[in-house]
């Protein structure tokens, strides 16, 4: 069975992506070959209006969709403790999900707590230790970057760890 998974960090000012291959064997041994497919953030700029902002999420999202042509997208929950912050990453956190709505894909969530106790086997890991994970599980020669980039292929790899 093989996958290609989207990993999505949500915001408004950075969007991170990351795509994996998972595929498992058939064979008794149930092996598993991991591959980067891409990564990359999508940004918009505080100087613009909400409403631009927004619309190049749109935009951008439906690219990366196209590019990457994902089987399934895991999506970082929210998980914020400032009120206006949290507002404005719901309303791009929207936009991701019509994208996804339209497109019919499926997804899968998981909360920051659920993302490191799947990478590092320690739910309150800090981000350098998840960061090690993903470099280390992709067989990488350095962390990616930026850091929501690496984000999401953290949520990528959790949801490749669930099948």
């Amino acid at each position: 069975m093989k996958k290609r998974i989207l990993g999505i960090d949500p915001g408004l000012a950075t969007v991170g992506f990351g795509a994996i291959s998972w595929q498992r064997s058939q064979t008794k041994g149930q092996e598993t070959t991991l591959q980067l497919v891409d990564f990359g953030v999508i940004s918009t700029s505080a100087k613009m209006e909400m409403t631009q902002r927004l619309c190049t999420l749109f935009d951008d999202l439906h690219t990366v969709m196209d590019d990457i042509q994902p089987d399934l997208v895991a999506i970082e929950k929210l998980f914020f403790y400032r009120m206006a912050n949290t507002i404005v990453v719901a309303q791009a956190r929207g936009v991701l999900m019509l994208v996804l709505g339209q497109r019919n894909l499926p997804y899968v969530e998981f909360t920051p707590p659920q993302i490191k106790q799947a990478l590092t086997n320690y739910g309150k890991a800090d981000k350098l230790e998840v960061q090690e994970a993903v470099r280390r599980e992709l067989d990488l020669d350095e962390i990616p970057k930026p850091d929501d980039a690496a984000d999401a292929l953290a949520v990528a790899l959790t949801a490749g760890f669930q099948l």
